[in-house]
């Protein structure tokens, strides 16, 4: 027998729904708990009774899952391909990665949970993938350096030639730079 969900569920549901589309759209500065609950259909009050102020909406409406691919069996000469293609998944199926980006450029909450992003779900793929466990973060961070300023181009600031580019003119270019980054051999630097 499947029972029906709780009231409360379904209002949190819409209170999160509407946040996600209000902070993506407006940001999290502009984006406000009378518009968040207008959006939803609900009093405001009911807001901050779920989530008590905008931060703790704001942070649970970004509570993001990359739904990274299982990379065991993957030989480390596709990584590049198949993260460059997995994000662009994500970001053209679901706004709230894109929201977040936006958010983390300019507000102090975003830019957290983006780290707690980049520390809990990318740093381990490096680490998976370079000799060295020492190069792990900083080789997750030029990747991800990468793969966030393309979706800055393509999806936030909309440059037209980024725009423009087909899927897999995006992968071309990106693929091989996010590999190098993940499995070539560290680059010898003067001096150290």
């Amino acid at each position: 027998m499947t029972t029906a969900p709780r009231r409360s569920d379904v209002t949190r549901a819409a209170i999160l729904e509407a946040a996600r589309e209000r902070f993506a759209s407006d940001g999290y500065e502009r984006a406000t708990i009378r518009a968040i609950a207008r959006d939803a259909g609900i009093d405001p009050s009911m807001v901050m009774r779920y989530f008590g102020n905008k931060e703790g909406l704001f942070a649970a409406a970004s509570a993001f899952e990359l739904e990274l691919p299982e990379f065991g069996a993957l030989p480390a000469r596709h990584i590049g391909a198949v993260l460059v293609n997995h994000f662009l998944d994500r970001w053209e199926r679901d706004e709230v990665f894109t929201a977040l980006l936006r958010v983390a450029v300019t507000n102090t909450g975003g830019a957290e949970r983006m780290q707690a992003i980049f520390k809990e779900q990318v740093g381990p793929i490096a680490a998976g993938f370079c000799a060295d466990p020492a190069e792990a973060p900083v080789r997750a961070a030029l990747a991800s350096s990468q793969i966030l300023g393309m979706a800055l181009a393509r999806y936030v600031l909309r440059f037209p030639p980024a725009v423009e580019m087909s899927r897999e003119e995006v992968v071309a270019w990106l693929a091989p730079t996010v590999q190098r980054y993940l499995t070539e051999p560290a680059p010898e630097v003067a001096g150290s």
